[in-house]
């Protein structure tokens, strides 16, 4: 089986600390409420479990000193307990309130913002990640918050500082008992220290599984259709089973581990914390307080060893929200390269002609596609990009878009170099129809008006009606408030394809670019398409890439890459008359031989190309519209004849 893992699935060091400094300073952005969120149940737990218990303390001392306790004198105890208790509880409630809109706020912060840095990345890092995986993550990066603050709140600060207020108490009592307390916390801590940093490896482990899983599950999710149409089903299933178990495996590893080693480790230390408190509390009791230093020992002891005993559960709580935020800002560790200029032009090109200068750019860890690269595309002139596959057409419209930055030399529009604009500018310029359209799981309607959101609803009608998307549209359940599914899995290739070029109508940028926009189409809806294609193109700076010539042959201009150079540049006539590349690409795709005469190929009907078939079909279908004989290569121009209703 493939696999469907992500790179880097085992977060390091920096990317952990990178997820704490994120955390932190949502922190310290929500600090008016974060410091009462944090101290506040600490407060409450210092008088449920210290001052609490040391007026019953105090009440049991006063018991043994009297020899028993009257109504009246227990009475004031009783109480200051109760008082205590409402007033902790309040404190709490308080505490709670605060710390609820911290979690909310500070994860609505991260969801945001996570999903900012997702769009912010290079095109090539969504080909390194699989969306599943992707999404698990960015999820997990703001719900993982949540973890961090209570955690944070109830097992740290909510421990930590009772603690402190009871090594006072404790200390008015007898020194000897803070310092019995101190050494017993400090041992334990250097003791199970390197225990816990090799839980924290498998739990880096366990993590990565999980991560796995998520990722094999999205990518059969959205190949559905190709697993069935290879009845690989059980395959599937059992990849998913096989994962699933290694997901099982290394959580319990991590769990008995924490469990058998960490905690048996933990447990007998609490209890000789325990014993130790005791025995200090009789051995240096005063005269006149014994009971009450003993009880008031016992209870202080019982819950710092508590503290102690849960140490392994903290960190085990920490280490999973903390492992499972760095496997997002791991990603963010490579900063995108594809970045906005520090202090961008404005946008002002003097037209929409694009010239590609010296050009060089190869994919990471690739030879390069380009090397020295000049194009010239005038404003206003249509060029078709031809060539045989692996040439460089769709890296070239590609790096028109900014997807990714060439390695040397320049590309321009209207005379302003692209890196120097922003992005968004740059791309406003730009109608761009991709070889395999996307589609959003979202009304045809929005899909439609994705290119442009504030179009109205005859504005994208009458994009729809251009690209001939209304045809169908009527016929769906909902019309254009249909959704189309994941991916537009409702639609067929062909009409997610009008879909697209109805984009680039609505879009009406003065740059289209076309990757094989017709290559799903059927002959019948390539006629109605290639029509709307040429009124689109009318006025405008069109690259068209293409691997079906006959529909490019009518450009005003045709360039031929091959290995990621120009060979070849001309119009249709002069790239036949020069009987190169372009010629035996041309042979090929027609069945005919050039050199031939017209009258010897017009004979012949076995040779004669589907792209003449239907050139000559579509006379009637667009009218003064340019096409080619497949067999000799002249430019015609097809008049439907007059009929009846012209006479």
């Amino acid at each position: 089986m493939g696999t469907t893992d992500t790179r880097g699935p085992t977060p390091g060091r920096s990317a952990v600390v990178l997820a704490l400094r994120r955390y932190g300073r949502e922190l310290l952005r929500l600090r008016l409420l974060a410091l009462p969120a944090l101290l506040l149940p600490a407060v409450g737990n210092i008088g449920i479990r210290y001052i609490a218990p040391l007026l019953i303390a105090k009440l049991a001392g006063q018991a043994a000193d009297d020899g028993g306790l009257t109504l009246a004198s227990a009475l004031p105890y009783v109480l200051g307990f109760g008082a205590v208790l409402l007033l902790a509880e309040a404190v709490w409630r308080i505490g709670q309130h605060c710390l609820n809109r911290v979690d909310a706020l500070g994860m609505e912060h991260l969801y945001v913002s996570g999903m900012d840095e997702l769009l912010a990345q290079d095109a090539a890092f969504f080909h390194d990640n699989f969306a599943g995986s992707l999404t698990k993550r960015v999820l997990s990066f703001g719900k993982r918050f949540e973890d961090f603050v209570d955690t944070v709140t109830y097992r740290i600060v909510g421990s930590l500082v009772p603690l402190v207020f009871g090594a006072v108490v404790l200390w008015s009592y007898e020194p000897m008992l803070v310092a019995g307390l101190l050494v017993m916390i400090a041992l334990t801590v250097v003791v199970a220290t390197p225990l816990i940093r090799r839980r924290q490896r498998l739990v880096n482990d366990r993590e990565a599984a999980i991560a796995r899983v998520s990722g094999h599950v999205a990518d059969s999710l959205m190949n559905m259709e190709t697993i069935r149409a290879f009845a690989a089903e059980r395959r599937e299933a059992q990849e998913h089973r096989s994962r699933v178990a290694d997901s099982r495996r290394l959580t319990l590893k991590s769990w008995d581990y924490g469990n058998l080693r960490v905690d048996v480790l933990v447990a007998p230390m609490s209890v000789l914390t325990n014993v130790l408190g005791l025995l200090v509390a009789v051995a240096f009791g005063g005269p006149g307080q014994g009971v009450e230093e003993i009880v008031v020992a016992f209870t202080y002891y019982s819950n710092a060893t508590q503290i102690m005993f849960e140490f392994n559960q903290i960190y085990r709580r920490l280490e999973s929200s903390m492992t499972e935020a760095a496997q997002f800002t791991e990603l963010l560790l490579d900063p995108p390269t594809v970045l906005d200029p520090a202090e961008p032009e404005p946008l002002a090109p003097r037209d929409t002609g694009v010239r590609f200068e010296a050009v060089t750019f190869a994919h990471a860890g690739a030879k390069p596609i380009f090397r020295g690269l000049d194009l010239d595309v005038p404003a206003g002139t249509r060029i078709g990009l031809v060539g045989r596959s692996g040439g460089g057409k769709t890296t070239l419209t590609r790096l028109l878009l900014r997807m990714s930055d060439i390695d040397g030399g320049r590309v321009l529009i209207g005379g302003q170099d692209i890196s120097r604009l922003r992005q968004a500018d740059l791309r406003s310029l730009i109608a761009y129809v991709p070889q395999e359209p996307a589609m959003f799981h979202r009304s045809l309607r929005d899909n439609i008006a994705f290119a442009r959101p504030g179009a109205t609803d005859e504005e994208i009608h009458a994009a729809a009606a251009a690209a001939h998307v209304t045809e169908f549209a009527d016929q769906l359940p909902d019309g254009f408030a249909t959704l189309v599914g994941e991916r537009g899995v409702k639609l067929s290739g062909g009409q997610r394809q009008r879909v697209a070029l109805a984009r680039a109508v609505l879009r009406d940028a003065p740059i289209l670019l076309l990757d094989e926009a017709t290559s799903a189409l059927d002959s019948e809806s390539e006629l109605l398409v290639q029509d709307a294609l040429w009124r689109l193109m009318d006025g405008r700076t069109a690259l068209v890439v293409a691997h079906r010539l006959s529909t490019v042959a009518g450009m005003d201009r045709l360039v031929v890459l091959d290995r990621g150079s120009v060979v070849e540049q001309g119009t249709h006539e002069e790239l036949l008359a020069t009987n190169g590349a372009y010629a035996k690409l041309w042979r090929h795709q027609s069945g005919g031989f050039l050199g031939e005469s017209t009258e010897s190929t017009e004979s012949t009907e076995s040779t004669e190309s589907t792209e003449s078939a239907k050139s000559a079909e579509s006379a009637e279908s667009a009218p003064g519209h340019p096409v080619l004989d497949g067999t000799t290569g002249r430019r015609r121009t097809f008049v439907r004849a007059p009929g009846p209703r012209d006479e």
